[in-house]
C-alpha cells in the first residue's frame, strides 16, 4: 500500500487525482480487465482510481468507511465524442479534463444520450499527452458514427 502524504492528502481534499504506474493499477486491478484489454496509465485519488486501458475508461469507486464497497464506471473509448481540457493556472487552481460520452448501444441512432465525467488533476500533472489521446479517440469515433 502506498504512503499517504500531506501533498497527496490535501490533492486528495481537492478532488484531484494523481498518476499511478502500471504495474502498481494491473496488480490491484487486474481482474476488472475484459479479454485482451491492457492498462495503460492511471490515476488515484486516495481510494478512487481512474485506469485508462486499450478499450475504456474505468472508474473505481471505493465507498463506505472501509472502501470494500465499490462502484465500477466503464466509459468504452468508442463511445468518446468530445474532450475539453482546462490547464491550471497560478494559485490553487487546477487542470481538468471533461469527456462526453455516448451511452447507446446503437451509436447511429437518431437520437443520442450523453453524459459528461469531468476529472480534476493537481497543477503538477502534464494532461496534454492525455488530452491529445482522447482528443484523437473523438476525432476517430466522429469518423466512423457519421461517415
Amino acid at each position: 500500500m502506498a504512503k499517504l502524504n500531506f501533498g497527496t492528502l490535501v490533492q486528495g481534499a481537492m478532488g484531484n487525482f494523481s498518476e499511478k504506474s502500471t504495474e502498481d493499477l494491473a496488480q490491484e486491478f487486474n481482474q476488472y480487465l475484459f479479454d485482451n484489454e491492457a492498462i495503460e496509465m492511471g490515476f488515484q485519488l486516495i481510494r478512487d482510481v481512474i485506469i485508462f486501458t486499450n478499450q475504456r475508461i474505468i472508474y473505481v469507486d471505493k465507498q463506505g468507511t472501509t472502501g470494500k464497497k465499490t462502484a465500477i464506471l466503464t466509459i468504452f473509448l468508442d463511445s468518446i465524442v468530445h474532450v475539453e481540457m482546462e490547464i491550471a493556472g497560478f494559485g490553487i487552481d487546477d487542470s481538468e479534463i471533461e469527456i462526453t460520452y455516448m451511452v447507446n448501444t446503437f451509436q447511429k441512432a437518431h437520437h443520442a444520450d450523453l453524459r459528461m465525467r469531468k476529472f480534476e488533476f493537481p497543477k503538477k500533472t502534464d494532461i496534454l499527452p492525455l488530452y491529445r489521446y482522447l482528443g484523437n479517440v473523438c476525432m476517430q469515433n466522429r469518423a466512423r458514427i457519421n461517415g
